[in-house]
């Protein structure tokens, strides 16, 4: 599965287009759909974006829901009516359409935020503050993590160990 990792901070220019992250690029490089899929985060000010095959596994886990169950219309329509396909140019750029952009307030710069299986795209300041708040909720609650084991059994440092 790839990774996006680290946080990018790239110029967006007068015709709404932006530079993937080279790295961010590589690891779409085996997907179904030589570009990433955008659609606006219903949770923040900012956009989610995921390569081809994380969204059909995204749809598959929808269409798990109750056919025509409220939460799975609900899901549908702000994931999927929103969600845009964004081809890389041969620069590896993408076009920001208006609609995504105003939503994440996103003019002339965008930081490109790895989470791991995805990203996510938001203006650099409105990031900045939320990474601080996050960081603050993290260390007050005393938020920790056990390490799943992995597939020859090893389950990685034990609890109290550095990771």
């Amino acid at each position: 599965m790839a990774l996006f990792l680290a946080t990018y901070i790239n110029k967006v220019d007068r015709k709404g287009r932006v530079s993937v992250p080279a790295s961010f690029r590589a690891a779409l490089a085996d997907q179904s759909f030589p570009g990433i899929v955008v659609f606006r985060s219903y949770k923040y000010p900012a956009l989610d974006a995921f390569g081809a095959d994380r969204m059909d596994r995204l749809s598959a886990s929808i269409a798990d829901l109750a056919l025509f169950s409220e939460q799975q219309d609900d899901l549908a329509a702000t994931i999927f009516a929103d969600a845009q396909q964004l081809p890389f140019d041969s620069d590896g750029r993408i076009v920001l359409p208006d609609s995504l952009a105003e939503h994440a307030g996103i003019r002339d710069r965008a930081a490109f935020v790895g989470r791991g299986p995805s990203f996510q795209i938001w203006q650099p300041d409105s990031f900045q503050i939320f990474q601080a708040e996050a960081r603050e909720r993290v260390r007050r609650a005393g938020v920790t993590l056990k390490l799943r084991p992995t597939a020859g059994g090893d389950s990685g440092p034990s609890q109290g160990d550095e990771p």
